[in-house]
């Protein structure tokens, strides 16, 4: 068999030399390492300093590669990150290396399904149900725009998913993505591309939007490399980016409901081993309202439920039925 860290192998940022490394030892079982198990791969990038995320392209055994007529079988149930390599391994269509002498599948088949154009190529185990009104979808049913807004590494968090699994924007629904930095780790530079989401933040609430989704990388991206400093410069980078933004926004008499779905940086090295902490957190995250309405404040308490009714009471919008959640407003 072989293993590789998800750095490589499950890159999100089209950074192709990264996924070719996994795709060249996967399809021909060429990699720069080879090992009697996966348990020696491991220990040896360990002993590097390398975590499981890290670790480089390597075969294991006698393995020689992938042959015509085998079966490819995704496990992952994420969509994002099994992406690009599923692309290179059985995209018939696939440009963005050369994968000449890629193996003629007998079935390609994944848990779920990974996109609209990966389905015209791969089978799934368990088809997508329709998720109905959507925050997205009710939004667009009332008749207002709305604005999508991250860098690459986070893009498909405040489309495709935010969607439920919808890679085609809504009717008055518009896009914007810059590219993340091209950088090895994110601690080598902690404010990523947050400046040009800032800017183009900035001018989207300058525009005729009624909704803006926007999510900042920083915080949990260079919190994976378990840098600390870098993490304290990710999060400083980030405030002065709302610096930037808060009095923009309360001058167009907008409102900013500010949150997230899981924590990461707040926890930077594990209490138990004392080794940095990578992974993310089921730690209760906040929840804060920039510019509300006149006396009008959130309850304690919530989940990620709660989150799009809030945010349609404060665009004086009713819910739709399917949302279990309630709005925090008080």
């Amino acid at each position: 068999a072989t293993l590789t860290g998800r750095y490589y192998a499950l890159d999100r940022d089209n950074r192709w030399e990264r996924v070719k490394q996994a795709y060249d030892a996967m399809i021909f079982g060429r990699s720069d390492s080879r090992f009697d198990s996966a348990t020696a791969a491991i220990e040896d990038g360990y002993q590097k300093g390398l975590s499981d995320e890290f670790l480089p392209a390597s075969t294991i055994g006698d393995y020689t590669g992938v042959q015509s007529d085998d079966a490819l079988f995704c496990l992952n149930f994420r969509a994002d990150r099994a992406r690009q390599i599923l692309s290179a391994l059985a995209d018939p269509e696939f440009h963005d290396f050369d994968v000449t002498g890629r193996p003629i599948w007998k079935i390609v088949l994944g848990m779920v399904p990974y996109s609209d154009h990966h389905e015209t190529y791969m089978s799934t185990c368990f088809p997508k149900k329709p998720i109905k009104n959507t925050l997205g979808e009710w939004v667009s049913h009332q008749g207002k725009r709305q604005f999508r807004l991250a860098e690459t590494e986070k893009y498909p968090h405040v489309t495709f998913f935010l969607n439920g699994g919808q890679e085609t924007p809504h009717s008055g629904e518009e896009r914007h993505m810059p590219p993340s930095p091209k950088v090895a780790t994110y601690d080598l530079q902690p404010e990523m591309s947050s400046r040009a989401v800032t800017d183009s933040l900035i001018d989207a609430i300058q525009g005729d939007f009624d909704l803006i989704v926007v999510n900042y990388a920083n915080p949990d991206m260079v919190g994976h490399t378990g840098d600390l400093n870098a993490a304290v410069s990710a999060c400083e980078a980030v405030d002065k980016c709302l610096e930037r933004v808060l009095p923009v926004l309360k001058d167009a008499g907008g409102t900013m409901l500010l949150t997230a779905d899981h924590g990461n940086c707040e926890t930077m090295i594990d209490e138990k081993t004392g080794l940095p902490h990578t992974a993310h957190t089921t730690n209760l995250v906040p929840i804060a309202l920039f510019n509300g309405p006149e006396k009008v404040g959130l309850n304690d308490g919530g989940r990620l439920a709660d989150v799009a009714p809030t945010l349609l009471a404060l665009m004086n919008l009713p819910a739709p039925p399917e949302m279990t959640g309630g709005s925090l407003l008080v």
